[in-house]
């Protein structure tokens, strides 16, 4: 079973079994159809496609939801049974971006209660470089009958957050690059910082030069560098909008830490309530 990451040649191997489902998630923020335009043009062997708008967020509503809010349970329920997934799949995730978006359905699937998911080290790019199959044509596998376990506890929302601002082992992580934790430049959102007391812990450190994930004991030293002599007794990764942060969640597990909880709403949530405070670092 894998849970975290699957190398390409790991996958390769097992390409073609009935009990693995592949999803490409492939996306762009500046071009939101480039994924699903790149995926019909070619893909690896048997994969379906999750759209991060259509398939892996919910309706946005102006001023009360942040950028990519969560799907309901229904929605998420009816998507993974429509891609083939049940009790005892193996899935299978990637993209274009060393899991940026991969992770968030790694996470969503996690949430629901499917264990067995992995995404695909180093991802399309990867794939391609090894020279391994690639395909044209649209099969993915046949509907199957997906049985939410919702892990309610995993997810935390701005209200939850405000409470904690300031407590005690409560530690809250910023996953977006540097320069907008700070609130030096914010190019998606209209106001620029950070919620008071976060740590940065930006996602783009988790892979190497090539997009290659770090080793377990790489990340390992990086999230003790992270959470230092402190035990948590509650930890919370926010973003933007609620998807990269589930590549630092990603990591977390990869690691060995285990599960932290993730606030989905995220910046893009927390500032549609002028009277929740911010905090910049310039």
């Amino acid at each position: 079973m894998f849970r975290t990451i699957i190398s390409p040649q790991e996958l390769h191997e097992k390409l073609g079994r009935q009990t693995w489902v592949i999803i490409d998630c492939r996306y762009s923020l500046g071009h939101p159809d480039a994924g699903e335009e790149a995926y019909r043009k070619s893909h690896i062997p048997g994969a379906s496609y999750a759209h991060l708008d259509k398939d892996l967020s919910g309706k946005i509503v102006p001023g009360k939801t942040g950028r990519h809010p969560l799907p309901s349970i229904v929605k998420m329920t009816q998507r993974f049974s429509s891609w083939g997934i049940s009790d005892g799949i193996q899935v299978v995730l990637y993209d274009d971006r060393s899991g940026a978006i991969a992770a968030r359905l790694w996470w969503m699937l996690r949430y629901l209660g499917h264990d067995r998911v992995a995404v695909l080290d180093g991802g399309w790019r990867a794939w391609e470089a090894e020279g391994y199959p690639v395909e044209t044509a649209i099969v993915g596998a046949g509907p199957r009958v997906f049985k939410p376990r919702v892990r309610e506890s995993w997810v935390v929302d701005a209200d939850h957050v405000q409470r904690r601002l300031g407590a005690e082992n409560f530690l809250l992580v910023d996953s977006r690059m540097p320069e907008r934790y700070r609130g030096e430049d914010e190019p998606i959102d209209p106001v620029a910082g950070h919620i008071p007391g976060a740590t940065n812990f930006p996602h783009t450190d988790l892979v190497d030069s090539e997009g290659m994930w770090l080793t377990p004991d790489e990340l390992e030293e990086r999230f003790q560098t992270l959470v230092g002599n402190d035990v948590a007794d509650e930890m919370v990764f926010y973003c933007g909008s609620g998807v990269t942060a589930c590549r630092n969640l990603l990591a977390h597990h990869h690691a060995g830490f285990g599960d932290a909880k993730l606030y989905p709403g995220s910046w893009s949530d927390w500032i549609t309530d002028p009277e929740r405070p911010i905090e910049r670092s310039v």
